[in-house]
C-alpha cells in the first residue's frame, strides 16, 4: 500500500454511504445492503490494485455480497487486503436510527486476520489506557483502571454495551461500579473506535459482537494507539444468538480447528488483528452517529462526513465532502 491508495479508499466508503443513503428509512436492510454493495465493488473496480476481500459479507454463492477471497481492483499495482461491511448497521439505517455507516479497513497482503463469522468479546479503550486495561480482568477491575488513567471519577464513565441478552450480567455488574452504560442496538464498530478520540463521552466499550467488525475496529484502534483486545466465542451458550440454534460447541470448535485456529482461546491484540506494516481505516456515515454524519441530500449536491486513519503518515483525518450534482446552481457552504 501507499499513500496514493488512501484518497480512493475514501471514495470507496462515500459511494457506499451514499448508495445506501437513497433506502435509509424505507425498512429495506436488505436492499441498502446490496446497493451499498454494488456502490463498494464498482468505486474498487477502478483503482489500481490487486485489491483482495478477507473478510466480506458472504460466500461466492450468496452474491452481491463481496465475498470472501473475491478479487476487486484493476488486476494491477500493490497487493491490498480488505476486511469491509458496506453498510455496518443495516437495521439502523432501514429505520433512519444513528450509527449506520459504510466502512472497510485495508492493509498490505496478509496484514489483516481472517475473522471467521463468529463472535467476538471485545475490549476497546482510549490510548491512555492502552496496555493497562485488559479483556481477562472483570468489567470492575477495567472501570477502576480506566478512571485513574483517564483521570475521571467512576460515575463520570461511559460504558458502551450491545443490547443483548448475553450481557444481562455485565450492564449490572458495570453499574453497580457506578458507572454509565450506554446500551446500543447495533453497529459497535464506530462506538469502539470513538473510545480512541476524547471528547466523544465514550470511554470504554465492552461486550460480544461479530468477530469480523471486530478486526476493522482494532485496524482503526491499532492506528489511533488506543486499545482493542479480542477472543472468539464459540459456545452457543455464551453468544446466545437464534443465528446459533442449531450450532453446538463441539461443533464450533471443530469448524475453527479446519479454518486453522487451534488456539481457541487465544486473546487477540490489535496489533495481531491488523497486523499489516501499513493499515488503513475508513468510514461514511449512512445516518448521524457519535463520530461523523449521515449523508445529506440537497438540490444541487450530496454531502458525505468520513473518517479516514492511517498507519502510513500517522493522521486521522475528518473530512467532509460536497459531491456537486450536474447543472448545479447554489452550494451553501455548510
Amino acid at each position: 500500500m501507499d499513500r496514493t491508495l488512501i484518497q480512493e479508499i475514501l471514495e470507496v466508503v462515500e459511494q457506499a454511504a451514499i448508495a445506501s443513503a437513497r433506502l435509509t428509512g424505507l425498512g429495506k436492510k436488505d436492499d441498502a445492503d446490496a446497493a451499498a454493495v454494488e456502490a463498494m465493488r464498482d468505486r474498487m473496480g477502478q483503482i489500481e490494485m490487486q485489491g483482495r476481500i478477507v473478510i466480506g459479507e458472504g460466500e461466492r454463492d450468496e452474491a452481491p455480497m463481496l465475498y470472501i477471497g473475491e478479487e476487486v481492483g484493476s488486476g494491477n499495482g500493490p497487493g491490498v487486503d480488505f476486511a469491509v461491511d458496506p453498510c455496518e448497521g443495516t437495521n439502523l439505517c432501514a429505520n433512519s436510527q444513528r450509527g449506520s455507516m459504510a466502512v472497510l479497513a485495508a492493509s498490505d497482503r496478509g496484514g489483516l486476520f481472517n475473522a471467521p463469522d463468529f463472535y467476538m468479546k471485545k475490549l476497546a479503550a482510549p490510548p491512555a489506557a492502552k496496555g493497562k486495561v485488559d479483556i481477562r480482568k472483570s468489567a470492575t477491575e477495567n472501570i477502576a483502571i480506566l478512571s485513574d488513567c483517564l483521570g475521571l471519577s467512576v460515575d463520570e464513565l461511559t460504558i458502551v454495551v450491545m443490547d443483548r441478552a448475553r450481557h444481562k450480567d455485565l450492564v449490572s455488574e458495570i453499574r453497580s461500579t457506578g458507572a454509565r452504560v450506554q446500551p446500543i442496538s447495533d453497529g459497535d464498530v464506530q462506538a469502539a473506535i470513538a473510545c480512541g478520540f476524547a471528547g466523544t463521552g465514550t470511554h470504554c466499550l465492552m461486550g460480544i459482537g461479530a468477530a469480523p467488525e471486530g478486526v476493522i475496529s482494532a485496524a482503526a484502534m491499532r492506528a489511533l494507539g488506543g486499545h482493542f483486545q479480542g477472543q472468539l466465542v464459540y459456545d452457543p451458550a455464551i453468544a446466545q444468538t437464534s443465528e446459533w440454534a442449531d450450532y453446538t460447541k463441539e461443533g464450533n470448535i471443530a469448524r475453527l480447528n479446519e479454518m486453522g485456529i487451534t488456539d481457541i482461546d487465544k486473546i487477540y491484540e490489535a496489533e495481531e488483528l491488523a497486523s499489516g506494516e501499513n493499515v488503513v481505516f475508513a468510514g461514511s456515515g449512512i445516518t448521524d452517529g457519535l463520530l461523523f454524519d449521515g449523508v445529506k441530500f440537497e438540490r444541487d449536491c450530496t454531502r458525505t462526513s468520513s473518517l479516514v486513519i492511517s498507519t502510513l503518515d500517522s493522521t486521522a483525518r475528518f473530512t467532509n465532502t460536497v459531491h456537486i450534482k450536474d447543472g448545479a446552481q447554489s452550494i451553501a457552504l455548510s
